[in-house]
């Protein structure tokens, strides 16, 4: 991860925004210390439909087993 000054940042914001919006995450320090940290902005809705995606690859129907022939009694046991 690039570390950059606030100074320089200031400076060259053009050019730091397009590293970002490329994917590039960056640290902004003042005085040597890390005080931000700009990551680029992520698209929920399209991360959530790629992991469908994914997900239906590997998962059918049917993979369930039927129940077995026990009487389930929810921790009853436990309550």
């Amino acid at each position: 991860m690039r570390t950059v000054n606030v100074t320089e940042l200031r400076q060259h914001l053009p050019e730091y925004l397009k590293r970002v919006s490329k994917g590039e995450p960056i640290q902004i320090t003042v005085h040597g210390h890390v005080v931000a940290r700009m990551v680029p902005e992520s698209d929920a809705v399209a991360e959530a439909r790629a992991k469908r995606g994914l997900w239906r690859k590997t998962v059918h129907l049917g993979d369930v087993e039927s129940p077995i022939d026990v009487e389930w009694t929810a921790d009853a046991d436990n309550l």
